[in-house]
């Protein structure tokens, strides 16, 4: 053998070596189970969205500008960070599923379907949205879930105020219906705020010259509810949603129910 074919066959041997040593020094340090859970892809479930998947064939469909996701979700790390546990007012409010949701119920920030002056929010009841109008043309949105009251009021009104943790009291009707929540009535002080409150962890109150509509944007537990019309309570949001709406908007802040 060649002087030159011994040579290169020798740089072969190691350079594979050293690959083969920077590979088993790659899998030693790596944490697999962990580098699977980063890289996992989040695939949309229509079954989850209650609607059959849509194709066209001049591109993917559109909601108010904004493609619905497939495949490896966008941001899927600031999502679990948005939706992740909370201590709260000393209560410790659980992580949302969000993966379990449609994403076009996920908060984020969209170009506004409306000509609405910043700082007004809209509740579009029939697409399950609410929207809080920013500066130049963009907008907040939120997943929302719409109850039979949320249904029996529209038109324009005022956050006449808001509430951390509110009391909750049934109306006098549904506690005829249901004999057991008399102890929370109105003549025994209504039901404290808490986890198990239906207003959840925030409330804001709606009122329209001067008197309350009795309509109301509140917290819920329960986030298999967005996206849908459910059987009561007003316009329903994720708790760490209704959490950050609170958060943006004051007193007197003007309000459209569509």
């Amino acid at each position: 053998m060649t002087d030159t074919a011994l040579s290169r066959r020798r740089f072969l041997q190691f350079s594979g070596l050293a690959m083969a040593s920077g590979l088993a020094g790659c899998t030693s340090s790596m944490n697999t189970e962990v580098f699977r859970e980063q890289t996992r892809p989040y695939f949309r479930n229509t079954a989850l969205e209650g609607r059959p998947e849509q194709i066209d064939r001049r591109g993917p469909i559109s909601i108010y500008g904004q493609t619905p996701p497939s495949g490896l979700l966008p941001e899927s790390s600031r999502y679990a960070s948005m939706y992740a546990p909370v201590n709260d007012g000393g209560f410790q409010v659980p992580a949302v599923p969000y993966q379990q949701i449609d994403p076009r119920f996920y908060r984020q920030e969209v170009e506004s379907p409306f000509a609405e002056k910043p700082g007004t929010i809209i509740v579009d009841t029939g697409n399950r949205f609410l929207y809080l109008i920013e500066q130049d043309g963009r907008a907040m949105r939120y997943g929302v879930g719409i109850g039979r009251q949320g249904f029996a009021w529209s038109g324009r009104g005022v956050i006449q105020w808001k509430q951390a943790w509110p009391k909750w009291t049934p109306p006098d009707e549904m506690v005829k219906r249901q004999p057991e929540l008399a102890n929370y009535s109105g003549a025994n002080g209504g039901m404290p705020g808490g986890l198990n409150n239906p207003l959840g962890a925030r409330a804001l109150y709606i009122f329209k010259d001067g008197q309350d509509t009795l309509y109301r944007l509140h917290g819920s537990p329960e986030w298999k509810s967005i996206g849908k019309a459910v059987s009561s309570g007003c316009v329903r949001m994720l708790n760490q949603d209704v959490m950050d709406l609170y958060d943006r908007v004051p007193n007197k802040t003007p309000i459209l129910v569509i």
